[in-house]
């Protein structure tokens, strides 16, 4: 059996005997576990993966739930999680997005390379630079249900793949971190694959000689604290959302030093959000110097003269 480190907030509840007084699919709303609590004024937010109680103001990542639950301290709280959710290591069992059954399952049928224009062009409109993506991703033909769909595959360090395109997120089990040890002392950590291409789109570079770590879910950070241990500094590019925050926290004591880089880019959700909008601003000032550069060669004539 494989221990994962990923299991949502719905999931943990339900193991729990809790469920949702109204389900609306992305969002369920629920008596709170907290409290003595006569209507449902506990949402969980699925897509978001994150809790806010009502009649307390309080909210935050499964993590924080599990310690006022429990009534226990971080580091119980991850332990309690890792213990409670068991999978077979070559399930192929999906954390689905909203649209999709749950109860389907999904299969790998082939891994290929990153050459399909659809997944070419869904990773342009996330302005990944797709020569990079090829160096880190796959091309990962899949079945649900008797149908066939394709996506960019994400590897980790377990064999499980995270899967996104134009209309799925997901992934299959064993989930776990990706790494990459080159020997540095130095560590980048990353909350998606997305972000970490981002990083490499922007700074134009494929192989960055600073070692990195992916979590593929936040929910996974216990994983990558032995990776992490071994470098004396982390740069840290987590959401700009509560969750992100609390996890860039706990991280105070794995090692000597860490750098929240989320601070500069405080105005977006994400790093990607970041790269996509500076993307853009780039290509506009681009089009604008080039439309001036051709003002400027086209001869201008005032009263039969050229200027």
């Amino acid at each position: 059996m494989k221990k994962s480190n990923y299991i949502s907030i719905k999931q943990y509840l339900d193991n729990k005997g809790i469920h949702p007084i109204k389900d609306r699919g992305y969002y369920g709303m629920y008596l709170s576990p907290l409290r003595s609590d006569s209507d449902p004024s506990f949402k969980v937010d699925y897509d978001k993966d994150l809790w806010f109680d009502f009649g307390t103001n309080e909210g935050g990542s499964i993590v924080d739930l599990v310690m006022k639950l429990e009534n226990c301290p971080l580091s119980e709280a991850f332990r309690k999680l890792e213990d409670s959710f068991f999978f077979h290591r070559n399930s192929t069992q999906v954390v689905f997005p909203k649209q999709a059954n749950p109860e389907s399952t999904l299969t790998i049928m082939d891994i290929k390379s990153l050459t399909h224009p659809a997944l070419l062009d869904y990773l342009k409109e996330r302005s990944i630079n797709t020569d990079i993506a090829k160096q880190h991703c796959s091309e990962v033909h899949y079945s649900i249900a008797d149908k066939s769909y394709f996506a960019v595959g994400f590897r980790n360090d377990a064999g499980g793949w995270e899967l996104r395109n134009r209309y799925f997120k997901g992934s299959t089990t064993p989930k776990n971190i990706t790494t990459i040890n080159n020997g540095n002392d130095v560590a980048m950590l990353f909350e998606g694959f997305i972000d970490f291409l981002s990083y490499l789109s922007l700074k134009q570079n494929a192989s960055p000689a600073i070692d990195s770590a992916v979590l593929n879910s936040i929910a996974n950070l216990p994983k990558a604290i032995p990776f992490l241990q071994t470098h004396q500094t982390i740069h840290v590019f987590f959401d700009n959302d509560e969750a992100g925050k609390r996890a860039v926290q706990c991280l105070s004591p794995v090692c000597k030093e860490v750098i929240d880089q989320s601070v500069f880019y405080r105005n977006h959700k994400d790093l990607n959000d970041y790269w996509k909008d500076k993307s853009k601003q780039r290509k506009e000032v681009k089009a604008n110097n080039a439309a001036s550069t051709f003002k400027q060669q086209i001869p201008i004539r005032k009263k039969g003269r050229r200027l």
